[in-house]
């Protein structure tokens, strides 16, 4: 699994467990009308699947941005940052069409009570699920002043919080990238097509 850095921007959708359908439309709108800070590297041309039993962390924030690809394609994105993250039976997949057909490369690790760690965790995504319990939450702060090391664009929509539970993550998204990711267990295997979820 690989985590790309990501760059705070304006343009995008959030779609997260527990917040307001008003406040994720607020966003996008925000979003569209001033323009974006891409992402500071270039993009597949697929987006992946991760799933865990449960996602708990610190320091967290979420604001709007965008990922490119190398031909500047542009895909709208929730950055999601995490200072610390362990994550329970822990998947990834992602699936490709080539001449022999779908071709997928299906990731798990922590699993058996021993689970999966990362730190500076920063997630671009285009949908969340999952049940969510935020720890001091704060909705609608200045990107720019989310209390992360990760910033978004002076002016745009934001959250952050101490800490963040997710159980039955599912989550759909363009990138990840972490300072240190601890798989403990790690499998990693081809499949015909096989997803998370």
């Amino acid at each position: 699994m690989k985590f790309p850095s990501l760059k705070g921007t304006r343009l995008g959708r959030v779609v997260i467990a527990a917040v307001p359908v008003g406040i994720a439309a607020s966003l996008v709108m925000t979003g569209v009308a001033n323009g974006a800070v891409p992402v500071s590297f270039a993009v597949s041309g697929s987006q992946f699947k991760i799933a865990a039993a449960s996602l708990d962390g610190t320091a967290f924030s979420q604001y709007a941005g965008v990922a490119a690809e190398k031909n500047g394609t542009p895909h709208p994105v929730a950055i999601s940052n995490i200072g610390t993250a362990s994550l329970s039976d822990l998947c990834q997949s992602v699936v490709t069409d080539t001449p022999l057909g779908k071709v997928g490369l299906l990731i798990s690790a922590g699993g058996g009570g021993n689970p999966a760690t990362a730190t500076d965790l920063q997630i671009g995504l285009t949908d969340l699920q999952g049940d969510a319990t935020f720890g001091k939450i704060r909705i609608g702060v200045d990107a720019s002043t989310v209390n992360t090391p990760a910033k978004g664009e002076a002016g745009g929509f934001a959250q952050d919080a101490d800490t963040i539970k997710i159980t039955g993550l599912k989550q759909t998204a363009w990138s990840t990238q972490a300072g240190v990711f601890t798989l403990n267990g790690l499998h990693l295997q081809l499949t015909n097509g096989q997803e998370c979820f």
